[in-house]
């Protein structure tokens, strides 16, 4: 499909290194910020499917920034900007890892 980002190969001024994760591409830019593509790559049970889906990353990156605005009032967050709908930049720090899966029987 035409319109989908399964990948990119940007080379940013400052960049020290670019990690591919099974969604997403963070790119380190002078270790103090990141670059992060939300990519239309879908994961399923840790294993990423040949074929992405078109505005997948778009909607997963704007429904994060969506979150970190309405909340960046009641605790900081990393986010900076959304140049882009596929694109967050934002402070490089060390995450408070959670994870949460909710399924309905």
């Amino acid at each position: 499909m035409s319109n989908t980002i399964i990948n990119t190969n940007f080379n940013f001024p400052g960049q020290k290194s670019v990690y591919k994760g099974k969604v997403r591409e963070v790119y380190n830019i002078n270790n103090n910020q990141l670059v992060m593509i939300a990519t239309d790559r879908l994961s399923a049970f840790d294993v990423v499917m040949p074929k992405g889906i078109p505005y997948k990353g778009q909607i997963l990156n704007q429904i994060a920034t969506k979150m970190m605005e309405a909340t960046q009032d009641i605790v900081p967050n990393w986010l900076v900007a959304t140049p882009d709908p596929n694109v967050a930049i934002g402070h490089l720090c060390e995450p408070f890892k959670v994870e949460m899966v909710i399924r309905g029987y």
